[in-house]
């Protein structure tokens, strides 16, 4: 009895691979036509964390009482509308206008005569509408995945950049409400019963330099500041 146990387990042993194999090559293929589609649209959810690239002026420590400044990152929201136009097998072009929620730091340190150092954080609070117009490039789809990589331009305008100055507040940081650079990242295509589930990172670097030269305490030290920001996608088309 123990002999036969044996043997048939053997059996199930050496047999299991190739029912794993069966089941493997009879799983459904989901969407097969979806990526036939000329146009097509989405949305997606996204959580991005914002900071600051900061240039500081040579021998900026000289200057007043600002002996050190950092950018720290906070996070932030976007809600996106997605347009995908099918370029070829492996290429689309995308839409994506975007609303962002973001919030960047800037840390100063200050050193008065005769005082103990103070650190001061200023909050740059923004609303974005962003327009990014990005190339995908998709590896070749198998069984219900695909790889992705994209690269593209993005100009961005500060809904609220101005909503909270006061002309007459010489600590406010003035930042100019127009806003471009590029942007790259990386995702994976799941393909669904009935839609398509794209999560992806991405990196946006400004190429604008944002700050509005004013001769006070925390900007005079401030050369150039551009954005960096990174995000995490979930898309749905």
């Amino acid at each position: 009895m123990n002999n036969k146990i044996k043997y048939l387990f053997i059996t199930l042993i050496f047999l299991l691979p190739f029912t794993l194999k069966a089941q493997l090559d009879n799983r459904p293929i989901n969407l097969p036509k979806y990526d036939q589609q000329k146009i097509h649209f989405g949305f997606a959810l996204g959580f991005n964390s914002a900071k600051f690239l900061v240039k500081k002026v040579e021998n900026f420590n000289l200057l007043d009482s600002v002996y050190s400044i950092e950018s720290s990152a906070s996070a932030g929201l976007n809600l996106t509308i997605l347009s995908n136009l099918r370029l070829g097998e492996y290429f689309d072009l995308r839409f994506l206008p975007t609303l962002s929620f973001a919030q960047r730091n800037l840390d100063y340190n200050l050193l008065y005569s005769d005082s103990i150092p103070i650190s001061k954080t200023k909050v740059v609070e923004s609303t974005y509408l962003e327009f990014p117009l990005e190339l995908k490039y998709k590896s070749k789809r198998v069984d219900n995945y695909r790889v992705y990589v994209l690269g593209g331009f993005k100009y961005g305008i500060d809904m609220v950049s101005q909503a909270k100055v006061k002309l007459e507040d010489p600590d406010i940081i003035k930042l100019s409400r127009n806003d471009y650079g590029y942007e790259i990242g990386l995702g994976f295509d799941f393909y669904m019963s009935y839609f398509k589930f794209s999560p992806e990172i991405k990196m946006f670097t400004g190429l604008k330099n944002l700050i509005v030269p004013e001769n006070t305490i925390f900007s005079s030290p401030i050369e150039a500041l551009y954005s960096r920001t990174f995000t995490v996608s979930l898309t749905f088309e």
